[in-house]
């Protein structure tokens, strides 16, 4: 079992390309089950959640791969793919 303070803790790392998205500031909990269904990230520009960036990602629960003892990792692709056309 893992305390919300634990959780926020941890590092949130794209997959995708390797970089890290930031901290979780809140999660989203659907009341009738009781379960997470997203993470809210905040910027890394940010300090004590006031001051600097103010960029929010929204992470599914589907979207968390794994949570280690320092790092979740979790699939956010923010950018379209690349598509190359035929010549």
């Amino acid at each position: 079992m893992v305390r919300i303070s634990e959780f926020q803790m941890k590092d949130v790392v794209n997959i995708s390309d390797g970089k890290k998205l930031g901290n979780i500031g809140d999660i989203d909990i659907n009341l009738k089950t009781g379960r997470i269904e997203s993470i809210i990230i905040v910027g890394s520009g940010r300090v004590l959640g006031l001051f600097g960036k103010e960029d929010e990602v929204t992470i599914s629960w589907k979207n968390i791969l794994k949570i280690g003892e320092d790092v979740i990792l979790v699939r956010y692709n923010d950018v379209p793919e690349l598509k190359y056309l035929p010549e």
